[in-house]
């Protein structure tokens, strides 16, 4: 049996928007973004987001590999969690993501293989330790996304 996010990667074209929300409610969450690494300049852009303040969305729009919550987990090609943005940026979160009001925070690289496609993050609106299940199965709807991502977004 097929999940909801699988049934929405299989249509054609791809709502990018539905497949988040799907992702974000799949984690009881209030925030999320998807980046695609844009293969012309290897810069993350912002595919959908969820629950972003307006005032940020310029700033997501683009962000650099190793740069803040998405970058990170693309420069690394593993997960990023932060417990509790609002008390803890945790060297990796910049300043303006507390606008988000997210406190538990977690951020996967989207890998096709080992290419790297693109970045999916979900944010809590409490604190959150993340289990290893919860970042493998995150991980795996990244894996899923990255193989849709680079022909679709």
């Amino acid at each position: 049996m097929s999940s909801p996010i699988s049934q929405l990667l299989s249509a054609s074209p791809i709502d990018w928007q539905a497949v988040l929300d799907a992702v974000v409610a799949d984690f009881s969450g209030a925030t999320g973004t998807l980046h695609r690494v844009d293969p012309t300049d290897g810069l993350l852009k912002i595919v959908a987001h969820r629950g972003i303040p307006p005032q940020l969305i310029p700033v997501i729009g683009t962000i650099p590999v190793g740069k803040g919550i998405a970058g990170v987990a693309a420069e690394r090609r593993e997960p990023v969690e932060l417990c509790n943005l609002q008390q803890d940026l945790g060297g990796v979160a910049k300043e303006g993501a507390r606008a988000t009001n997210v406190q538990g925070s977690l951020a996967v690289p989207c890998l096709d293989g080992e290419e790297l496609r693109g970045t999916l993050g979900v944010g809590l609106s409490v604190p959150h330790d993340f289990t290893e299940e919860e970042k493998e199965r995150l991980l795996a709807l990244g894996r899923e996304v990255a193989g849709k991502l680079d022909a679709e977004a």
